[in-house]
């Protein structure tokens, strides 16, 4: 984005630390999300991704650690505080409803009443205007369907996977946070997922990608956060890592340069994040 200032966060933490009895979910973590950038958080299987992502959009509240919004310090305790502050998310059960059509998917916990009495007092919906405006949002992404009045049950999967991204980039006014957004699609439609992910990006809203998909990641991140054992251990450029080397940073195989390490803390202790995800559901 022009004009941006490239180290300043639109969204960042602190410290973050979860524990579940003597389980360490989250360890002294740190984030940093930058305007206009795709950030990609990668990690093995119970790293404690999801617990720092539900930590960022007030599905966990975390023990302790601070989080800041555009430089103001924030708490959410839960996602509609998230969602008030600006903060959408796309999950990886989509959270779509199938027998409802896209404008009443974009629309859903938003609907618009009609004006003047007949929204007041017969709380009628705007039906029409919700369909225009649904249809203008799907427009501006590329993102082609046959009708904005289609059930999302007739869609492809990549389709819904679309539907599910407008929603949220229709509604999102300081980041978006999506979840594995292209598990279990095809190789075309995850391409025009990732099409539609840049698109977001473009229109200015930075982007956090949660993804096991390795080339994914390398072909649309502008950094890529790390995660191990509750933690940040290293945040680094695509241009500036091999893929292999990212790999063998997120599973322990090798040590993070010190240019990578991103402000990162001592190493986690108690039981690891992988026990925790076990005995938590946190597990990817």
């Amino acid at each position: 984005m022009t004009g941006t200032d490239p180290t300043a966060h639109v969204l960042e933490a602190r410290g973050l630390t979860k524990r579940y009895g003597h389980v360490v979910a989250m360890d002294n973590c740190d984030f940093d999300l930058r305007p206009g950038e795709i950030l990609s958080v990668i990690g093995d299987n119970g790293a404690g991704k999801s617990t720092l992502i539900k930590s960022l959009t007030g599905a966990v509240v975390p023990d302790s650690g601070t989080l800041r919004l555009d430089g103001e310090p924030v708490q959410f305790r839960n996602p509609l505080d998230a969602r008030r502050a600006g903060i959408e998310t796309v999950y990886q059960e989509l959270g779509v409803a199938p027998a409802l059509d896209i404008a009443q998917n974009l629309y859903l916990g938003r609907e618009q009443r009609r004006k003047g009495v007949l929204g007041t007092v017969f709380r009628q919906l705007d039906r029409r205007g919700m369909r225009h405006e649904s249809a203008r949002q799907m427009a501006d992404l590329g993102i082609r369907v046959q009708s904005i009045a289609q059930k999302v049950e007739t869609l492809s999967g990549g389709q819904r996977q679309a539907v599910a991204v407008a929603r949220v980039a229709a509604w999102a006014r300081r980041v978006v946070v999506m979840d594995e957004p292209t598990a279990a699609l095809g190789v075309r439609e995850t391409n025009q997922v990732l099409d539609l992910i840049l698109r977001v990006r473009d229109r200015g809203l930075p982007v956090v990608l949660i993804s096991h998909n390795m080339p994914n990641v390398f072909q649309v991140s502008d950094r890529i956060h790390i995660h191990r054992l509750g933690r940040r251990i290293a945040l680094v450029e695509p241009k500036n890592i091999s893929m292999e080397e990212a790999v063998a940073i997120m599973t322990g195989a090798k040590q993070p340069d010190p240019v990578h390490t991103g402000g990162t803390h001592a190493p986690a202790t108690g039981r690891t994040a992988e026990a925790a995800a076990e005995k938590k559901g946190e597990r990817r």
